[in-house]
């Protein structure tokens, strides 16, 4: 969903967590995180990834090297850090930001744009052709639009009551966000999910969180009739979509910032030095794999039916989601100096993947069979943003703060 980091949890992640205009306030509580996870950080001054560094000097991306960029462009992006940032949708690439930019997939020219952008910290959200923001402007209303053309086709609001509604998931039927929930004093101590129609925008049900869970920092996904979402709080929260109704919550073990991913019938949720599986339906646990000695798992991603998860030590498995059963590891990130990927996409043969921070890091593609590396890629900036990927199949498109690059496969 995330968010972790390849060294440690970023500055812009705990802002991406919490969201919003509250970002500054998680920043105190944020650093201690950042510090305990130090820990994870390769040692400064190690071996360089392999590949160019000019995105204009690379080659066809065989033989480890980089592959030259189809294209390169300056966006207004302002990323967190967070995997829904970067979507490519209807021949359209678009990164989080405002003003919000739609640039051609294919020549990298800008088609469209949002003048007021999307809310800081909200996901890019797809379902069913559509776009779902929440608004910039704060007003209380969660639109959503036509990624092809940029034009509003929906529109859903909860209420005066109730500030800052966001989406956090959607399916074919229900857009569902999270708010804030108003007192007279137009303070605010609780927080509400609710889910509303995708066709008409009413709201279908609305539920009132329990008191001390809070609206930031949520990370969420739909699977059938389950609603699965995690919080700052060490949540682990499983709703009916139809209804509302809780279906059962436990409290994780360790905190992973909240990222999980779901199949089939189970959510996958790394907690520390274990990746746990819990069956969707009562929560409970299917099976459980244990990372190396002394390493940690970071954010796990299903992918074209694989589980891709890697460890603190740079090793990426490959696993059957349904069972655990390890399908490839690869050390092949490590050996090259690379940081720890935090993000995975397909693109024909190819598992790219993504870093956190930046040092040294970038993307780079595996085997998506073996796990072999075949290239790396980095713009050369230094820029400390996490580097994000998406993918509409013929292209990988790289995000690292402000440069959107689009690369072949």
């Amino acid at each position: 969903m995330a968010k972790t980091t390849a060294g440690g949890a970023s500055r812009r992640r705990v802002l991406r967590l919490a969201g919003g205009g509250l970002a500054l306030a998680a920043l105190g509580a944020g650093a201690a995180g950042c510090r305990e996870d130090d820990a994870d950080r390769p040692a400064a001054g190690g071996d360089k990834p392999a590949g160019s560094k000019d995105p204009s000097a690379g080659g066809d991306g065989e033989d480890g090297k980089a592959p030259k960029a189809l294209w390169s462009q300056s966006v207004p992006a302002e990323t967190y850090g967070d995997n829904d940032e970067l979507v490519a949708v209807a021949g359209m690439v678009i990164a989080s930001g405002s003003p919000l930019s739609a640039r051609d997939a294919a020549t990298g020219k800008e088609r469209w744009s949002l003048p007021d952008g999307v809310a800081p910290g909200a996901p890019l959200l797809l379902g069913d052709g559509t776009l779902y923001l929440a608004s910039g402007k704060y007003d209380g209303t969660v639109s959503g639009y036509d990624p092809a053309s940029g034009k509003e086709t929906w529109q859903g609001r909860l209420g005066k009551e109730y500030r800052q509604p966001r989406p956090i998931a959607v399916d074919a039927r229900q857009v569902y966000v999270v708010a804030e929930i108003l007192e007279k004093d137009n303070s605010s101590h609780t927080n509400l999910i609710a889910a509303l129609d995708a066709g008409s925008g009413k709201i279908v049900w609305s539920e009132q969180r329990d008191l001390g869970t809070e609206q930031n920092g949520i990370h969420a996904a739909v699977q059938g009739r389950h609603l699965v979402y995690t919080d700052f709080k060490k949540n682990l929260t499983v709703r009916d979509t139809s209804t509302g109704r809780q279906v059962w919550t436990q409290k994780t073990e360790k905190t992973n910032y909240g990222f999980f991913t779901v199949h089939e019938e189970l959510v996958i949720v790394p907690q520390g030095d274990r990746l746990h599986a819990y069956a969707l339906a009562d929560g409970a646990r299917k099976w459980t794999v244990k990372a190396g000695h002394l390493t940690t798992f970071k954010e796990p991603a299903v992918v074209d039916g694989v589980l891709h998860i890697a460890d603190t030590a740079r090793t990426v498995l490959a696993l059957d989601p349904a069972t655990g059963k390890e399908l490839w590891q690869s050390k092949a990130l490590a050996e090259a100096g690379f940081q720890v990927p935090r993000q995975y996409v397909k693109a024909g043969t190819l598992l790219c993947v993504a870093t956190d921070l930046d040092k040294d890091g970038g993307v780079a593609a595996l085997d998506a069979a073996t796990g072999e590396l075949r290239w790396t890629f980095n713009d050369g900036t230094g820029d400390h943003h996490s580097w994000l990927v998406a993918t509409d199949g013929k292209r990988v498109f790289a995000l690292h703060g402000k440069k959107l690059h689009a690369l072949p496969v």
